[in-house]
């Protein structure tokens, strides 16, 4: 179920790195080189797919962007938090 503006924003105090906006939460992680990048992003995609949930990435060089939100329900939901906090978990915060 796609949660309000208002739920997604009190979610977001547990995330403090991450925003909302267009409809989705975002992040953007800087890392020390590309390899450091491609390392962690396989393992949020192995991470993703055990939850059968796929971000919209992007990378470039030293940094990775991460959007997250639920196509069929047409916004943030539970489920994009359940992937934001295991990426965070992975990320070791």
């Amino acid at each position: 179920m796609k949660l309000t503006e208002t739920q997604i924003q009190k979610r977001l105090q547990d995330f403090p790195n991450w925003e909302y906006d267009d409809n989705a939460i975002h992040t953007v992680i800087e890392f020390e080189n590309f390899k450091e990048v491609f390392a962690t992003m396989t393992r949020i995609a192995f991470e993703a797919e055990e939850q059968n949930h796929h971000p919209d990435w992007s990378n470039v060089y030293n940094e990775l962007s991460i959007t997250l939100n639920t196509h069929d329900a047409g916004g943030v939901t539970e489920k994009d938090f359940r992937l934001a906090e295991s990426i965070e978990e992975i990320l070791g915060n």
